[in-house]
């Protein structure tokens, strides 16, 4: 280990020089294969300290998938049902907890998590790197990796892939800076704890809070502490199932994360799980496939032939009357929002793919509609008075 690091170049290729260091001590990452640039650094230190925080406030295993500094996805490590393992394409893998995690945190937005970057809170263990080693991805980062799971990510792509190794009971200063325009920013880091303390403010008439909900919302709320704002996430069964991040309004955040969310829900309906794909189809090509099959774009794909490309035959499309008949079974879906609603129109929008529990901060001039709607559809709501912008 050394107190610094140098890169190819910055975020861009004419962005040089470019390095990575540290003012005092050595640096807490090691790269163990391949060489991570600029951005790969950013998402490995970012989606590091999103599973470190949900390992330490649930117990369990986490993982994330990061692009472009954002989660494209994040998930506990419980145990996939037969319809999850097969829209995230592992019915045929053994999987550890970690790997479950994983599996989970890139297959609930596999169209965003294409060339992701991949972060454990656990040792990488063999399950989980033979997971990998299937999919487009630029790098992981985990605080250890077993002697297989290293083999097995080292051979991929011819040698080159991204492991870096980071040291688990590393602690940054307290203060952080970084410089925009010639110009040091300082500030405290956000060190603020996220638990189920923050739940209890329940403003709404439901006051009902599962225990499997109080576990989502404490996930959305982890990671949106780590997704560019604004920013919203919905959560079901430990994993997010949609992100919205880095919009300038709160409702195409909602909208953007609910679309997410009903695609997710959209892929296990028989339809989709029975799609009659070629055998040689590669997985980016059946991933986009499937987005455009559940998508208003279908009919047009169908009219052109297009169909011929990637299916033994043609399927049928599936209607808006099927689509809204499924998404209304979607229900116990928590929502979490890096800062207050402003109107209820979010609530509305959310109301559409099952949300039935909310974490949000609180503080709109109209907080009292926001909550009138939320009573409307009988939704519970916890205030948690802390807004948990990431920039």
């Amino acid at each position: 280990m050394s107190n610094e690091l140098e890169l190819k170049y910055g975020c861009n290729p004419n962005q040089k020089p470019a390095r990575i260091f540290i003012q005092k001590g050595e640096l807490p990452v090691t790269v163990l294969n391949g060489k991570p640039g600029y951005i790969n650094f950013l998402d490995a230190l970012n989606s590091w300290q999103l599973v470190r925080e949900l390992k330490i406030a649930t117990g369990l295993p986490a993982a994330a998938s990061f692009k472009h500094v954002s989660p494209a996805g994040a998930a506990l490590g419980l145990p996939l049902s037969e319809v999850e393992q097969k829209i995230y394409f592992v019915d045929d893998l053994e999987l550890s907890p970690i790997a479950c995690a994983y599996a989970c945190a890139r297959g609930a937005d596999r169209m965003s998590s294409y060339g992701d970057w991949a972060a454990l809170s656990d040792v990488c263990d063999a399950e989980t790197a033979r997971l990998l080693a299937r999919e487009v991805s630029d790098g992981i980062i985990a605080p250890g990796y077993t002697p297989e799971a290293l083999e097995i990510l080292r051979a991929k792509r011819k040698g080159g892939y991204n492991v870096v190794q980071i040291d688990k009971d590393y602690r940054p200063a307290p203060i952080e800076r970084k410089d925009v325009f010639g110009v040091t920013f300082e500030q405290g880091r956000n060190e603020f704890v996220i638990d189920e303390t923050l739940l209890e403010n329940l403003v709404t008439d439901c006051k009902q809070l599962p225990v499997d909900a109080k576990r989502d919302l404490i996930l959305s709320l982890i990671t949106l502490k780590y997704t560019q704002s604004n920013s919203v996430c919905y959560a079901k069964a430990g994993q997010a199932i949609g992100i919205g991040a880095g919009q300038q309004s709160r409702i195409h955040c909602t909208r953007l994360a609910g679309n997410k969310a009903d695609i997710w829900w959209l892929r296990q309906h028989e339809k989709v799980l029975n799609l009659p794909f070629k055998a040689d189809i590669r997985r980016p090509d059946r991933d986009n496939t499937i987005d455009v099959y559940i998508s208003e774009d279908y009919m047009d794909v169908l009219a052109e032939g297009v169909w011929q490309q990637f299916f033994t035959e043609c399927p049928a499309p599936l209607s808006r009357e099927e689509k809204r008949a499924w998404l209304d079974q979607l229900s116990g879906v928590s929502l979490g929002s890096d800062a207050f609603f402003p109107f209820g129109d979010n609530i509305e929008r959310a109301n559409r793919s099952g949300v039935q529990y909310i974490a949000q901060p609180g503080g709109s001039i109209r907080d009292d509609h926001v909550i009138a709607t939320c009573n409307k559809y009988g939704i519970a709501m916890a205030f948690t008075g802390m807004r948990l912008f990431h920039h």
